[in-house]
């Protein structure tokens, strides 16, 4: 392996987005250090470096199946119930199931397509920023939606949800363009959840408590008649 692949390989990749907030807060601990201000100066080294962190982008092991439904965000589902999607979505108002996966400031907060498909619907919301992890959220909070309609006629619903920290969601796509399963799409920055809507009749194979991880986590499968899961914390 040549040196370059070994740091690649040893180092997690940082996202733009984040060299833009670490060189501000890099500048602002150098400033202090050289007016000696040695205590906010190391603070702020000690936030760029977290800064750093958080806007890290590593690479994941996407499954591929038909049928997989896959976590579009790192964190903890907080919260599976059947609800009434939000307008913004465009799909029919009856109860499907929504999975919400809460992320916090130590999350990997870049987010993932939960399938393939392609996007026919994507809307923004300006809303308020109250604590991502309460269920009012999904209608009170900033946040953007996105439909993604599959091959098989299926659509998928998944919003992603400003919190009591994040001030600003960060789109990579548009409305018509096609995505493939773990494909990037977005980031919330510091700190937000993202709800997935399920089809019609699908069930979750996720359970409220457990982590999640982006790209690589099922969280259910449509071609299954499997009944939604269960479990206890060990």
């Amino acid at each position: 392996m040549s040196v370059l692949g070994s740091i690649r390989s040893t180092f997690v990749p940082i996202h733009r987005e984040g060299w833009r907030f670490g060189a501000v807060f890099a500048a602002i601990a150098l400033a202090f250090f050289i007016g000696q201000l040695y205590v906010p100066g190391g603070l702020f080294v000690v936030i760029t470096l977290w800064c750093l962190y958080f806007f890290r982008n590593p690479a994941r092991v996407t499954p591929l199946r038909a049928g997989l439904v896959i976590a579009p965000a790192d964190g903890r589902v907080s919260l599976i119930i059947d609800v009434i999607p939000p307008p913004e979505l465009d799909l029919p108002r009856e109860p499907v199931t929504r999975i919400s996966i809460f992320m916090n400031v130590f999350d990997v907060h870049i987010n993932r397509a939960p399938v393939d498909g392609r996007i026919a619907r994507l809307a923004y919301i300006a809303g308020r920023f109250i604590n991502a992890e309460l269920d009012k959220a999904s209608e009170h909070n900033e946040r953007q939606a996105l439909t993604i309609a599959m091959e098989d006629g299926k659509v998928i619903g998944v919003v992603q949800i400003a919190g009591l920290v994040a001030r600003r969601i960060v789109p990579f796509v548009k409305e018509g363009d096609t995505l493939s399963v773990g494909q990037r799409f977005g980031l919330i920055r510091f700190g937000s959840r993202v709800d997935v809507y399920l089809p019609p009749g699908a069930k979750a194979l996720a359970i409220v408590g457990q982590r999640a991880v982006a790209g690589e986590t099922v969280l259910a499968d449509l071609s299954s008649s499997e009944t939604a899961r269960t479990g206890r914390k060990a």
